[in-house]
């Protein structure tokens, strides 16, 4: 499952949930030494997992009708085309932001540092 990088943006939800399903995570939580801090990632791992689960069970609902070679062949045939479009090398993230195609601007400055005064680390 894709993590999203430190320096990823943040986006604010509020949420309403049950007081107990609340009592529930924050115990659960605290039990494993999470801090306060700590729901937010432990919320977003959920979601993650719950899309992921819900999209594979719609493949496997998709996949329902063919017979085991004919989903064999299928599948090859995708990741043939997924390695030839470079795609299996990390190119595509579904939860990663597209790269940006022009710096950001603040007040009508750009904020990127163009690549020849990039730092090396």
């Amino acid at each position: 499952m894709p993590t999203p990088s430190p320096a990823a943006p943040s986006i604010r939800w509020n949420l309403v949930i049950s007081d107990q399903t609340n009592i529930v995570v924050r115990s659960f939580l605290a039990q494993r030494g999470f801090k306060k801090g700590d729901l937010s990632s432990f919320v977003e791992e959920a979601v993650r997992w719950r899309v992921f689960d819900q999209t594979l069970a719609q493949a496997r609902a998709g996949f329902a009708g063919l017979d085991a070679q004919d989903a064999n062949s299928l599948i090859e045939e995708v990741l043939a085309q997924v390695r030839s479009e470079g795609l299996s090398a990390g190119m595509y993230d579904s939860f990663k932001p597209a790269a940006p195609t022009e710096p950001k601007t603040r007040r009508g400055l750009a904020t990127a540092t163009p690549p020849a005064q990039k730092r090396q680390r």
